[in-house]
């Protein structure tokens, strides 16, 4: 089934009516239940809740907690109040709707016994109680528990989503609200879209509504904290487009670099080659395990999605060239780190290397970034159901698929900043790193609004020296990175040591975690990728950095699009490409002249663009342009 019109607007009723029931279920739980009020902002004292049981007792204490750390640094106030108390409810019910969602996925993919989509009366579930027996109560309550197991199941391999123990995963609807939530999510017009890989992220898409949207683009020209700017600049990407910007950037980079000898040639639909074109291949291909693309703005992770189609395919011709050249004909020279061995002394033969490449795909090659964390768990989940889709269309069963890590999908979340807490974790460090701790969290600020923009790898050196060495070092690339990665070991295991000590809060936890995704994105910022594709953001600089924006990124302030193209060519290596779809006035308003002159032309040659008009991204009223990039020397 095409995600054509029909099917869209199907979706996006499911989608709303979801989001109806879970909002209404959750902001009665949280009012009812546990004394916060989404109206009021009002907290009622934990002492004047005396209906709750244990386990809700310990729930409604997260949630203040959960409170505390989304307020912090914003002020006190009703209205902050309000605001967070609203995002717990949001993230809350989008967790709910993308747990069940990706359970009904892993149902297409052969990965799960139905379990959700016949609800009380899955196969999966009467095998569970006959198990369990009747230790688990009435029906609806031992469902509940039943789908609960399988949440702590998968959280094994995605945390970010089904970890129930997470911050936006602490609610879930009780029984009558379930029911209704199964009816919609079991509907037979909706049943066959759970084994298209699209579907989550249209239902990302869709969640929050165009009315929205447009309320948030009449209140302001430019975007005022970090979910408008999400939220405004949330359209979902054609596939067309996805494809021609992927074939003509990680698509082309391998057909050169096999000299044209590859199945790639006649997959890639949209590669723009003539029919004699040969080039000179070259002496040493690249190990596939090294090759990186990264898309800075990945909302779902759409071109993510495609890439893994070519990587199936760029592995296996690596395989074969390995076969015919010999062990060592592949280039390891760009590997991080780490020594790779050859493919063919890591695998005993094809059939068990083709088994790991879709863990290899997901753990090496494919890397995303997201102001917004909803859709960073949303790409996180849609990578990891490609691997299973491939191992089920090779009749691989559940239990002989390989384990998939986190993978490479950073949630560019605030720093935190508790004050007493910040105080308390660096007092247990060595007074140098506690400074370059502080120093970091100063340079992260406004993460949120800048993702990858902001330039770490410029800043970072600086801080090194100031606070290792002291004013006047002069210490080489090398030092500097030694440096960094060492403190950078004692901050990690500091912040994990914090979290898990007996008196740290859920505050602590959360605290730790957004420090340490911090730190992840600014590791991203220092690597060099091959390929950068993006959607990304377009339009006015957001308030709160358009200072900074403007002094960094002097030659294209003008719009997000035109800095985004400068960030991507400054994160690819030397022959690179970066592909974009963005609004066309870059190319002909003199506005940006110096972008044009200075960026497209003066650090990159243009190799292939699509002028496409309007009606290309959703409901952007834009007209598109598609393009892909070559870096210069």
């Amino acid at each position: 089934m095409a995600f054509d019109q029909p099917t869209r607007n199907r979706l996006q009723h499911l989608v709303t009516d979801c989001r109806e029931v879970l909002a209404n279920e959750l902001t009665i739980q949280l009012q009812q239940h546990y004394g916060l009020s989404p109206k009021t902002g009002e907290i009622t004292p934990l002492e004047r809740l005396g209906h709750l049981d244990d386990r809700q007792h310990r729930t409604a204490v997260l949630l203040r907690q959960m409170l505390d750390h989304y307020v912090a640094g914003q002020g006190e106030g009703k209205a902050v109040r309000v605001q967070a108390i609203e995002r717990i409810v949001r993230e809350q019910a989008f967790t709910v709707l993308n747990r069940l969602a990706a359970l009904l996925m892993m149902e297409a993919r052969g990965l799960l016994l139905p379990a959700v989509s016949q609800g009380p009366q899955s196969k999966g579930f009467e095998l569970y109680r006959r198990v369990a027996g009747t230790a688990l109560g009435e029906t609806g309550e031992a469902y509940q528990t039943f789908l609960f197991s399988l949440f702590d199941e998968f959280a094994l391999d995605l945390p970010a989503l089904f970890d129930r123990f997470a911050p936006q995963g602490r609610l879930f609807p009780r029984e009558a609200a379930l029911t209704e939530l199964l009816e919609l999510l079991n509907h037979h017009e909706v049943a066959p879209l759970w084994a298209h890989d699209e579907t989550i992220g249209w239902i990302y898409q869709y969640f929050n509504s165009q009315e929205e949207r447009k309320a948030m683009r009449k209140a302001s020209q430019a975007p005022r904290n970090s979910r408008e700017l999400a939220v405004r600049n949330q359209f979902f990407t054609p596939r067309y487009v996805v494809e021609f910007l992927v074939d003509n950037s990680l698509g082309r980079q391998w057909f050169e670099a096999t000299g044209g000898n590859t199945p790639l040639r006649e997959r890639c639909q949209y590669l723009l080659v003539t029919p004699d074109e040969q080039p000179e291949p070259v002496q040493k291909l690249r190990d596939p395990r090294t090759v990186k693309l990264l898309d800075p703005a990945c909302g779902s992770m759409h071109f993510g999605l495609y890439a893994f189609d070519l990587f199936l395919q760029i592995y296996r011709d690596a395989w074969q060239w390995e076969q015919q050249h010999g062990p060592g004909s592949l280039d390891t020279s760009m590997a991080p780190e780490q020594e790779l061995e050859p493919l063919t002394h890591t695998y005993p033969d094809e059939a068990t290397f083709l088994l790991d490449v879709p863990r290899l795909i997901i753990e090496h090659n494919i890397h995303g970034v997201e102001i917004d964390p909803r859709a960073a768990q949303i790409a996180t989940l849609a990578l990891w159901l490609r691997a299973q889709r491939a191992w089920h269309e090779d009749g691989v069963k559940a239990r002989e698929r390989p384990n998939v890590g986190a993978g490479n999908v950073i949630a560019a979340v605030a720093p935190p900043a508790e004050k007493e807490l910040r105080e308390a974790f660096v007092a247990h460090l060595y007074h140098q790193d506690a400074e370059l701790f502080e120093k970091t969290l100063q340079m992260l600020k406004g993460l949120p609004e800048l993702g990858v923009l902001l330039r770490a790898e410029e800043e970072l050196p600086a801080l090194i020296r100031k606070v290792y060495v002291g004013k006047g070092s002069d210490l080489f690339a090398e030092q500097e990175q030694e440096k960094w990665q060492d403190a950078e070991e004692r901050l990690r295991d500091a912040l994990g040591e914090f979290s898990r000590s007996a008196s740290a809060t859920y505050q602590s936890r959360l605290f730790a975690q957004d420090a340490l995704e911090g730190l992840r994105l600014i590791d991203l910022c220092r690597e060099t990728f091959d390929v950068v594709v993006m959607n990304p953001p377009f339009g006015a600089l957001s308030a709160g950095v358009k200072a900074k924006l403007g002094k960094d990124y002097q030659r294209s302030k003008n719009d997000l699009l035109a800095i985004f193209v400068e960030r991507g060519l400054e994160l690819v290596r030397t022959g690179g490409r970066v592909g974009a779809i963005t609004s066309r006035t870059g190319f002909f308003l003199s506005s940006y002249r110096k972008w044009r002159e200075q960026v497209v032309l003066g650090i990159a040659r243009p190799e292939a663009m699509a002028d496409l008009g309007h009606g290309v991204m959703d409901d952007a009223m834009v007209e598109a342009a598609a393009y892909v990039l070559e870096k210069q020397t």
